[in-house]
């Protein structure tokens, strides 16, 4: 800790990311343990965070993310959103598709960011807001494909292609955003082909490196 910095909201994002990490939450005691302060510090802190709304208690005593981390966190797509444009519309120029960004809204995948190509007779339709499941849609599989890879410790999860799971007569190609602490997403496209050309894998992984670098 310096000078300029505060220990209390220093411990009190500590215990957020704490929380974040378990699906089960974290109990006073084991709090304390982690944070390596005494349990009258801990509950100090959970109370604090509690009026906020960003920490909740169960009746057992465990403590567990708040719902006021969901208002906080509405506001990140639209800075993520900024971030990812130039990307995304450099991808949507030189493929001739629709690009996206979608990220991880808990079950499903979301589509925070779309650019359409200016050049194209015709090009397939997406909205940004589009919701689908994570296991449909190639944007949604390179995201569960890089959360399988990253558990076997392999370092490049590459690009996913499918075609019609989402909407019949449309391909898609998507890679993953690799190395943003809490953002999981992807960068893809979305086009009227029966296959995707062989190049646009590729470009899209290094649409997804770009907007990673954006959003470090």
């Amino acid at each position: 800790m310096t000078a300029e910095t505060s220990q209390t909201l220093d411990r009190g994002l500590k215990v957020l990311k704490l929380l974040a990490d378990t699906d089960h939450g974290l109990t006073v005691t084991e709090l304390s343990n982690k944070l390596g302060v005494n349990r009258t510090v801990v509950y100090r802190l959970l109370a604090t965070l509690e009026q906020h709304a960003l920490v909740r208690r169960d009746l057992g005593g465990r403590a567990r993310v708040g719902l006021g981390v969901l208002r906080l966190g509405r506001q990140v797509h639209p800075l993520v959103r900024e971030a990812a444009l130039p990307a995304l519309r450099s991808l949507a120029e030189d493929i001739g598709a629709t690009a996206h960004l979608t990220l991880v809204d808990g079950t499903e995948a979301l589509a925070v960011a779309v650019v359409e190509p200016s050049w194209t007779d015709y090009h397939v339709a997406y909205r940004a807001g589009f919701r689908h499941p994570l296991d449909r849609g190639a944007a949604g599989r390179a995201i569960l494909s890089a959360r399988q890879k990253t558990s076997r410790h392999v370092d490049e999860p590459g690009y996913t292609l499918t075609h019609g799971e989402l909407e019949a007569g449309a391909s898609g190609a998507a890679a993953p955003l690799l190395g943003v602490t809490g953002v999981e997403g992807s960068v893809g496209v979305v086009m009227l082909a029966d296959a995707v050309p062989e190049r646009v894998g590729p470009r899209v992984v290094d649409a997804a490196r770009e907007v990673a670098e954006a959003l470090r």
